[in-house]
């Protein structure tokens, strides 16, 4: 392995990798080595064939998992509180917004899907994706991007330079999620697998209701149920143990009610690594859906753009395989003074195009108050919008 730095990585030198819990910051500077596609087959190997840097690798899994993960060895690893919350100007003034598809073109898609789960037993849930366009006034700064998503405790923030694009323009994918696809400390392992989602409201009785008729809703309890079936499935040949409760609990952050279950485990081999565990699971029925191969197939005729590291996961391995691997949802992909935020929704027989839309637009919530825009309806938004007023809160 050549262990120079790697000068392939100009937005990983520029931008750390960060990570932030509710107890820890984790910071990776520079890039020691960037994996190749066969590397990233046997990413351990990486680790233990010495040569300097961090005994950690960082970095995201791509959703399609065709595509070979962007994982580095950083050159330092450093762990610091969490962030202060940020002060000074406003985070930046947004100049436009644009939809990909607009909410009619979502709606009918999510129509599509609903008929294809009437038509036949196989194909039982699809997540179907859109994004938001936003350019901003001026290059948007990732460092108080991660402190205003820092407020809320209840997520896990990130940000993770990505490889150039064709422009070869730096970029960085930012988020707040709620979702732990995999962690691993020596045989013990943990999941939280979340799914079915509900707007959360200023009014507490108004919340509490929210909240109430999630726990009851069927129609998200069997949304639920099927992403705990997959976890346990793909994870019990692993495990000697495997538990998780009969039923789901509520999980809040500061803008969304959601379904989530905690799984625990232990593994039969101790030595098999996070990121081959976390890509194991990836996509889960809550960002794919189930059968996976057949949703797959239907989000690609149905979201009209590639997802590319959104719904993918993000996170880290050191050199005894220990690690932690997120779901990257609730994240935007930031290139300079453009960001592209993404959010989605789990179909499932009987759902409804227009509460699908609903549950997006708030599933966009986090990002655009961090970027200094509240929600606007959905049905206002067009494929291209006009140029908007100053709409920055005061930091």
């Amino acid at each position: 392995m050549d262990v120079a730095p790697d000068a392939a990585v100009a937005s990983a030198d520029a931008q750390p990798f960060v990570l932030v819990t509710k107890t820890r910051m984790l910071v990776a500077i520079g890039c020691r080595h960037l994996l190749s596609a066969a590397e990233a087959g046997e990413p351990e190997a990486v680790l233990g064939s010495g040569g300097g840097g961090a005994a950690m690798l960082v970095g995201a899994l791509p959703y399609d998992r065709t595509r070979p993960p962007h994982l580095f060895q950083p050159e330092t690893v450093r762990q610091v509180e969490r962030p202060a919350a940020p002060v000074g100007r406003p985070l930046a003034v947004i100049r436009s917004i644009a939809t990909c598809p607009d909410p009619a073109q979502f709606q009918a898609a999510v129509a599509d899907v609903v008929d294809l789960l009437a038509s036949g037993p196989e194909l039982r849930k699809v997540v179907l994706s859109r994004a938001l366009d936003l350019v901003v006034d001026r290059p948007i700064d990732v460092d108080r991007l991660i402190g205003r998503l820092a407020l809320d405790e209840q997520a896990t923030v990130f940000a993770v330079p990505l490889p150039a694009d064709r422009r070869q323009a730096p970029r960085c994918l930012v988020g707040a999620t709620p979702e732990l696809l995999l962690a691993k400390n020596g045989a013990v392992i943990q999941s939280h697998p979340l799914a079915g989602s509900a707007r959360r409201s200023a009014d507490s009785v108004v919340d509490r209701s929210a909240a109430d008729a999630l726990i009851r809703s069927d129609k998200d309890r069997r949304e639920h149920a099927m992403v705990v079936e997959a976890i346990l499935d793909q994870l019990a040949p692993c495990c000697r143990e495997l538990t998780a409760p009969k039923a789901p609990e509520l999980v809040a952050t500061r803008s969304m009610w959601h379904l989530g279950t905690p799984i625990e485990g232990r593994l039969k081999d101790a030595s098999i690594s996070s990121v081959r565990l976390a890509a194991l699971l990836h996509p889960t029925p809550a960002v794919c859906g189930t059968p996976r191969d057949l949703a797959d197939r239907v989000i690609h005729t149905h979201e009209g753009y590639e997802r590319d590291f959104y719904a993918g996961a993000v996170g880290w391995c050191d050199a005894t395989g220990d690690g932690a691997w997120y779901v990257s949802i609730r994240c935007a992909e930031i290139t300079g003074n453009h960001a592209r935020l993404y959010a989605g929704a789990g179909i499932v027989a009987g759902s409804d195009p227009s509460a699908e839309l609903e549950e997006t637009s708030a599933k966009f919530t986090a990002l655009l108050r961090a970027l200094g825009v509240d929600a606007p309806p959905a049905a206002s938004l067009r494929p291209a919008s006009p140029a908007l007023p100053d709409l920055s809160f005061p930091a």
